[in-house]
């Protein structure tokens, strides 16, 4: 669930944007509103959301300010919510990374388009970068680019790839190529720098991850979905390389901390 904060000091704008907008058919949850920059402020550090939408002219602190100081304390995407004589001073918010400025009246479609633009960054970004022990998420395609002079590598690399989901092994690639298992598994370390299992291991956690962040799975259905099957061992592996479970990565509040 992605959590946002709105900041407007208009009741009738802010009221709107929390009652008419269907918020739990895009996975967000508001946890909180505030009508002016200070308690803005205050609310993004105690929240710490993943989208903050603000409006510029405020009391006591305006919306630039207030993220200016926010994203010292916080990281988070935001929206500014502007009229059109406004637009020039918004401008000086693209040093803040702003996501996205909306006219008012605000358009809700406009809007919805917006935000699940930010969810989907969000889920790239972790998918994209998440570590393994100080190395990224295994690109499997690079290994079976660079395994193209060994065709039996290459081979072994594309079953992960296709198979990943189902028991393989690579005793069984070794007898469906027609070669020892110990030269395969010679050649193969030789070329990716990696056993057959890490990288197979590896190839299943990302792809767990990608089901993990869909939200659309329980835990030990994605086990299964994976190929690791028994979800012990789904369990061990997922630590193993991300040094933390499937169930707390789960729980993390801001997954962003393992977008390094």
């Amino acid at each position: 669930m992605f959590k946002v904060v709105i900041i407007e000091d208009e009741d009738i704008i802010r009221n709107g944007l929390v009652l008419t907008i269907d918020w739990l058919s895009m996975d967000c949850t508001i946890v909180g509103t505030a009508s002016n920059g200070i308690d803005g402020l205050n609310l993004i550090k105690e929240q710490k959301p993943d989208i903050v939408i603000t409006d510029i002219k405020m009391p006591i602190m305006d919306g630039i300010e207030m993220l200016k100081r926010a994203a010292k304390e916080a990281s988070f995407y935001s929206i500014i919510l502007t009229s059109y004589s406004e637009f020039e001073y918004a401008k000086q918010a693209i040093s803040l990374k702003v996501f996205e400025y909306i006219l008012k009246p605000i358009d809700e479609e406009e809007l919805i388009k917006t935000i699940n633009n930010i969810k989907q960054e969000i889920k790239n970004s972790i998918k994209n970068k998440i570590e393994l022990n100080n190395q990224t998420v295994v690109d499997i395609d690079s290994y079976i680019i660079n395994s193209k002079d060994n065709y039996y590598v290459n081979q072994a690399l594309l079953e992960i790839k296709n198979n990943y989901n189902k028991k393989i092994s690579l005793e069984g690639i070794s007898e469906m190529l027609g070669v020892s298992p110990s030269y395969l598994s010679r050649k193969f370390k030789a070329i990716t720098s990696q056993t057959f299992m890490d990288i197979l291991n590896q190839y299943r956690i990302k792809k767990s991850i990608e089901l993990l962040i869909s939200g659309k799975y329980r835990v030990y259905e994605i086990s299964d979905l994976v190929g690791f099957g028994d979800y012990k061992n789904f369990f061990n592996t997922f630590k193993k390389y991300l040094n933390i479970s499937p169930t707390e990565f789960l729980k993390q509040e801001d997954k962003r901390l393992y977008s390094k």
